[in-house]
Parts: structure tokens; C-alpha cells; sequence
């Protein structure tokens, strides 16, 4: 079996990405799968081409994108994706969409058919904190997550796949008073358990990760 992980390069003035930190921390093998290791720009449309040559080149069976997600104080595995772009900052080459569908023929929503729930179970028996998230913004993190789940739904009916939002280093909140974050091998633990979880479960488990509010 051949999984392929993603992180993103640097963006928004930063000058590393946790989530390719992460995934370049991640054995070669996990469970017996192989893990090929990626990494995405932060670059609206250009984002999903690099994602689906990766994709033709390694052929995995399991797609897990990761992404940063400063302020969030957890690893939170995304549960749906959504057909808009709607930008508060440029991304990495200056583009600024707004209200804009990222596929046209594309459904409003794309949900991730990874077990997410097995997965944040697996995280948290090593007492790492994770949630379920349902909401992958509407940056380049759920642009690509978007992308990769039309993909799976047009062209890939045979891959798994979903996203993964990491929170910030320590290094990143030096200067953010009172904003969460995580150490890199924390993370890295975190993701391998997820990704040993998505391999060993091709159902998800039926436990409640719902919110109120």
C-alpha cells in the first residue's frame, strides 16, 4: 500500500510550515504502507494541479493532506470541504479570490471518506489532543482538500483521502501572546497515528465528534 502525505510550504509571511515539518519527520514506512512525502504550494488552482501529478506519478491508495492552522491548539482531522475560495490574504503568488466555486461542475460540498473518527481516536490514545473539525476554512488548505475530494469523485474512485490541520510551532507564537501551539514531534506522533489509523480502518468507527454549536 502506498500513502501519500502532503505538507505546505511557508505562507502569510511565515518562514516554515509545521505541516511539511511534520511530514518530513514521518517514517518510511507505517504498518507496512509506504509513505511518499509531498510538498504543496500555497497557490490557489496551482495547489490541486501539483496535488494530481503527485497522485499520477505515486498511484497511492491513500491521500492524507496536512495544513497549518494557526490558533487552533490541536490536530484537527477535517470532515467536509466546500466549493468556494474566498480569501483574507493572498496566497503565495498574489492571487486574492473572493466568492469564487473552485470547479463549476462540482458539488457544494465533498465530504472526506477517510475513517476521521479512528483517526482522532488513535491520536488520542497517545495523549495528543484532536478533535473533528468541520470547517477547512476557505483558504488554499480547504481549496486543496476541495480539490483532491472532486478529484477522488471525477477521476480516483479507488483513493482515500482527507485533510489534516496542524497547529502552530513554538517558534511561530513568540511574538502571539496567548495563541496555542504544539511541539513538532508532537505533531509528527500525531499524524503517524493517523495515517496508521486511516490504513487499519476502512470503515470509521461510530462514536459521537459532534458539536453544538
Amino acid at each position: 500500500m502506498k500513502v501519500l502525505v502532503t505538507g505546505f510550504e511557508p505562507f502569510g509571511g511565515e518562514k516554515l510550515n509545521p505541516s511539511y515539518e511534520a511530514v518530513k519527520l514521518l517514517e518510511d514506512n507505517i504498518d507496512g504502507a509506504e509513505i511518499i512525502k509531498g510538498v504543496i504550494p500555497v497557490v490557489f488552482k496551482r495547489s490541486i494541479n501539483e496535488l494530481e501529478k503527485l497522485i499520477n506519478l505515486y498511484q497511492p491508495e491513500i491521500v492524507i493532506l496536512v495544513g497549518q492552522a494557526g490558533g487552533r491548539y490541536d490536530i484537527t482531522v477535517e470532515r467536509v470541504a466546500i466549493n468556494i475560495d474566498d480569501a483574507r490574504i493572498p496566497d503565495n503568488d498574489g492571487n486574492k479570490p473572493v466568492d469564487e466555486k473552485i470547479f463549476a461542475d462540482g458539488e457544494n460540498a465533498y465530504f472526506s471518506n477517510l475513517p476521521i473518527k479512528a483517526m482522532v481516536e488513535e491520536i488520542r490514545k497517545a495523549n495528543i489532543p484532536a478533535s473533528i473539525s468541520n470547517t477547512a476554512g476557505t483558504y488554499v488548505c480547504n481549496h486543496l482538500m476541495y480539490g483532491l475530494l472532486y478529484l477522488i469523485n471525477k477521476k480516483y474512485p479507488d483513493i482515500r483521502g482527507g485533510f489534516i490541520h496542524v497547529p502552530f510551532l513554538p517558534e511561530q507564537v513568540l511574538t502571539r501572546a496567548n495563541t496555542p501551539y504544539m511541539s513538532l514531534e508532537m505533531i509528527s506522533k500525531g499524524l503517524a497515528l493517523a495515517i496508521k489509523a486511516a490504513i487499519n480502518n476502512k470503515e470509521d468507527k461510530k462514536i459521537a465528534e459532534g458539536t453544538i454549536c
